[in-house]
């Protein structure tokens, strides 16, 4: 017999008590082990439609709902006594006529208090005139056949014909998963992938009702699956991202999506594939921060958690980490320079000169020391892709005098930059037949650095030759804060060909997704001219609009921030699923006072400081990158915090202008995509210019 576990019994168990879960995961462990025992208290549901439906006593309250057949046990639903059998009567598990695959059902004529009314009747309740108004109709140009092939049931083809955009997302609730991604998909301009039946195939085998069906093979697996319930992406790969994960690829891939479509997913289910496919090679899975480092190594723990060896293969570091580990092995322990001695060696190189500080400080980071420029001629000719401030040579020559100065400095005391670490390792390598790593898998990647992207181009080569599959991006442009673009392809990095963009949303309801691509463009490109196309990205699940509010002052929002925290908190979302986000470490005070109003425990976080259980997150937008929590609230969003004023007092001219403004964009919006079900964005009047375009 089959055991199984349906994701509607997964996400059903997230929404109990700890002390529930414990109770339900020994009856699921015991079912496992023997269903057949007398002691399980199964007691058959005479009442509802599938004639398969059980229940199994867990306590005097709580019922878990389990379709036994004779080949199969699969684990449905869980919860208080009521509630899970009124589920059970509502559903039924069918065979989809067309697709062949598994799928739950929602009993039609059960469904009354969110019935599509058929268009006839809609008409005969209003005015000709307002009937003439009507919004299309979304699937009037698909025939039967075409929607029956992206899994809607027959029963609810009529009210599918009838949906519009107003009536779309509350029929989507009441559908099989597929179906309702597949309609959403094209509602918004995009065309499913359909997999072609095969008759006489397992219902359960198909890619559909593998996203919504597992086999547990043993304890173990079970145990995994049912430990991390709310993060269960880490577990259930969709089929449609298997196929990047195992492909073959002739050089450097990248893989991109907007935030939550399962990028870092990806690249972790790849870099396991690599470790077990090439049992001989190790294999690094390198991100942006420690922070995010921490999270993929938690991560990987509950994926491979019964593969104890593949772990001694396996890597994970931030890229400055491991930059230094690998430094330190070949060339002894670096001395880095941190940002406020090369400012000070700035300074008093530049004395007399007219630049400001941050300007030459900016023209360092992002020209000279990020490409490693080491002469004059360098200097001048150097392409200014991110800094397109237009000088005359006179200037630059002043200019270059001054950074000549620092690098002098930096050398006479011993202290190299994390660019300089780069491209050392990567002349290093360069001259090395044996990798310390066979494969490369990097997360974050719309974040690496120039002198970052040359260390791995000089790891994926031997003898100056591309190795195959060695090197897997997965990034996305509409979250770069960190680095000022520039061409990966003048660096021998092509991606042409081995770019994929993922659609599909997991993580952010549509309600917020929706929101916060306002945003941003409908499309993204970088410099060599790669696209990441922001258009027909669909979200799986619905939630509660986003809050966006100005006050009259910093008691007020502090006020209000703290009660839509306390409300959340009532509402069963546990502290450490909550999130607080302000811009800089100026306004941090802040959320200390809301969270505090709440009268929740909280940790501030750094970035050595992970995320800790039972204590309300808070901190800057740049550390929330890569985090996730339920709910979220961004505060302190006024006029000058963000775009901050300091950092457009540092742009030269209109284009260096536009950069600081599309960053700044893109880290309002990683803040606002950390959230999960419930999104607060506040402020203090004048507020953000930014938040009119969430409000659109």
């Amino acid at each position: 017999m089959d055991f199984r576990i349906s994701d509607t019994f997964t996400d059903s168990l997230a929404k109990l008590t700890g002390e529930e879960q414990k109770a339900v995961k020994t009856t699921a462990f015991d079912l496992q082990l023997n269903p057949a025992n007398p002691g399980m208290s199964l007691h058959k549901l005479d009442k509802a439609r599938d004639k398969h439906f059980w229940s199994v006593r867990v306590s005097s309250d709580i019922r878990l709902i389990v379709h036994k057949t004779a080949a199969s046990l699969l684990l449905c639903y869980v919860d208080h006594h009521d509630p899970a059998y009124e589920w059970a009567n509502r559903r039924k598990l069918e065979t989809h006529p067309k697709t062949g695959a598994a799928q739950w059902v929602e009993i039609r004529e059960r469904v009354e208090e969110v019935r599509v009314p058929y268009r006839s009747e809609v008409e005969a309740s209003i005015p000709v005139a307002a009937s003439s108004r009507a919004k299309p109709l979304l699937f009037s140009g698909q025939t039967d056949d075409e929607l029956l092939g992206y899994g809607v049931p027959v029963e609810w083809l009529a009210d599918v014909r009838q949906a519009d955009e107003d009536s779309l997302l509350e029929l989507a609730d009441h559908l099989p998963a597929e179906a309702a991604e597949a309609l959403l998909e094209l509602a918004t301009g995009g065309k499913p992938q359909v997999t072609p039946p095969t008759a006489g195939v397992d219902p359960y085998s198909h890619p559909d009702a593998q996203r919504r069906f597992r086999v547990m093979n043993d304890v173990e697996e079970l145990e995994r699956a049912l430990a991390f319930p709310w993060e269960k992406w880490t577990i259930f790969l969709h089929p449609a991202q298997r196929q990047w994960v195992e492909r073959d690829y002739s050089g450097p891939a990248r893989v991109s999506g907007s935030a939550g479509t399962g990028k870092t997913i990806v690249a972790l289910h790849r870099a396991v594939f690599l470790a077990r496919s090439q049992p001989d090679s190790r294999v690094l899975l390198a991100t942006f921060s420690d922070t995010l480092a921490n999270a993929l190594r938690t991560k990987l723990r509950r994926l491979i958690s019964n593969e104890p060896r593949l772990a001694e293969r396996l890597d994970v570091h931030a890229m400055n980490a491991i930059g230094e580990r690998l430094y330190e092995q070949q060339f002894g322990r670096p001395r880095i320079a941190s940002r406020e001695a090369i400012k000070q060696f700035m300074a008093e190189a530049s004395s007399g000169q007219k630049f400001s500080t941050n300007f030459l400080l900016t023209e360092w980071e992002d020209l000279v020391d990020a490409w490693q420029l080491d002469s004059w001629e360098s200097y001048r000719d150097v392409k200014r892709l991110g800094r397109k401030t237009r000088l005359p040579e006179q200037q630059r020559a002043a200019l270059w005098s001054v950074f000549d100065a620092v690098r002098a400095r930096l050398k006479a005391e011993g202290l190299t930059t994390y660019s300089g670490l780069f491209s050392k390792l990567a002349a290093h390598l360069a001259e090395r037949k044996h990798p310390p790593f066979e494969y490369v898998v990097v997360d974050e990647a719309q974040d690496v650095s120039v002198a970052q992207l040359r260390f791995l181009a000089a790891m994926a080569a031997t003898a100056g030759v591309d190795r195959p599959n060695s090197l897997f991006f997965a990034g996305d442009l509409g979250q770069r804060i960190f680095q000022q673009p520039f061409s990966w392809k003048s660096l021998g990095m092509d991606i042409r060909g081995r770019s994929r963009t993922l659609h599909i949303n997991y993580r952010t309801s549509h309600q917020i997704r929706m929101q916060a691509d306002q945003l941003l463009g409908p499309e993204v490109s970088d410099v060599d001219g790669n696209k990441e196309e922001r258009r027909g990205t669909v979200s799986v699940f619905n939630g509660p609009p986003p809050i966006v509010r100005a006050f009259d002052g910093e008691e007020a929002e502090i006020d209000a921030v703290g009660a839509w925290v306390a409300e959340r908190s009532s509402e069963g979302v546990a502290p450490h699923e909550i999130g607080v986000f302000v811009r800089s470490d100026a306004e941090l005070e802040r959320a200390r006072a809301a969270v505090d109003k709440a009268g929740l425990p909280f940790k501030v976080l750094d970035e050595h400081v992970e995320t800790v259980s039972g204590q309300v997150s808070i901190c800057t937008m740049h550390l929330a990158k890569g985090l996730e929590f339920r709910a979220v609230a961004v505060m302190a969003c006024d006029d000058e915090v963000i775009p901050l004023q300091s950092r457009i007092e540092t742009a030269a001219d209109d284009s260096d202008l536009e950069e600081v403004y599309n960053t700044e964009r893109h880290l309002l919006y990683v803040a606002c995509t950390r959230a999960r079900d419930h999104l607060l964005v506040t402020s203090v009047e004048p507020a953000s210019e930014f938040l009119e375009d969430l409000l659109m």
